[in-house]
């Protein structure tokens, strides 16, 4: 695996996910080799996300073949345990699936695989670290005051876990009126922005409040598959060419090699 993104942030329901998926989608489009992890074992809505109910297939060696879709190769809880039954695991049980999806699932050779993390600074993100060497994370936030001050401690987390930050990138940051077409600043705007300059954390950029982005997420069919031309999709693969143009500066001054999975 040659870079292993984490998208994290300090809250839910700021659309970690819908930019987790676009990412993966976005730089399989561009002609990655790309996985995506659903790391989020409590809200693990990445089937949703990507139109997908199959089940994965386990193998004579214990190796788990992932699902295949729009170009990805994916795991996630959500796969193993369909439905509205809840996962109701503690720290042992969530550090032992995470390291199952790591080390037991055949990825073949990947240029990215991007995990997407619960969010908060619990056990899963802690496992993750501790199991594997991470390229980097990013840190998902809307403007608002609320989700910002949780963001900036899922910054200092990763901080003190060593991990390289690629950056940060504000979500939902306006709104662009059907009607007038004017931006409107539905939960602020600005603040992540501000956030990364303020902890040094390179901006990422602003992804809008879009109901089409929305629907593309609930109806299995990501947004950025309408390619980099559509209004709809462009600042979400302007998001994918910065994230890249990140890993590669962080690859670029850091001892060269695969990273290897045990």
């Amino acid at each position: 695996m040659e870079s292993i993104i984490a998208v994290g942030s300090g809250k839910g329901g700021v659309g970690k996910t819908t930019l987790a998926v676009n990412l993966a989608v976005a730089l399989a489009r561009l002609g990655h080799k790309v996985g995506l992890l659903d790391a989020d074992v409590y809200g693990p809505n990445v089937p949703l996300m990507l139109g997908s109910n199959a089940q994965p297939q386990a193998n004579p060696d214990g190796k788990i073949d992932p699902i295949e879709a729009y170009g990805l190769k994916v795991i996630s809880v959500g796969f193993l345990n369909p439905g509205d039954k809840p996962v109701i695991w503690r720290g042992p049980m969530l550090h032992s699936i995470i390291r199952q999806f790591l080390g037991s699932v055949r990825w073949g050779q990947l240029d990215y695989l991007v995990v997407d993390l619960p969010p908060g600074t619990g056990d899963v993100a802690l496992s993750l670290i501790q199991t594997v060497p991470l390229t980097g994370a990013i840190v998902v936030s809307t403007p608002s005051d609320v989700a910002l001050q949780d963001a900036r401690k899922a910054i200092e987390m990763f901080r003190q876990m060593k991990v390289d930050l690629i950056g940060m990138v504000e979500n939902m940051s306006y709104f662009v009126c059907p009607h007038c077409h004017h931006e409107i600043d539905v939960f602020s705007r600005g603040g992540a922005e501000k956030t990364a300059q303020h902890f040094d954390v390179p901006f990422l950029g602003s992804i809008q409040l879009d109901p089409q982005i929305r629907q593309a997420g609930d109806t299995g069919k990501p947004m950025v598959l309408e390619g980099e031309s559509s209004p709809h999709a462009s600042s979400l693969y302007a998001f994918a060419h910065k994230v890249v143009d990140r890993v590669e500066g962080i690859k670029a001054s850091a001892p060269s090699g695969v990273i290897q999975i045990q």
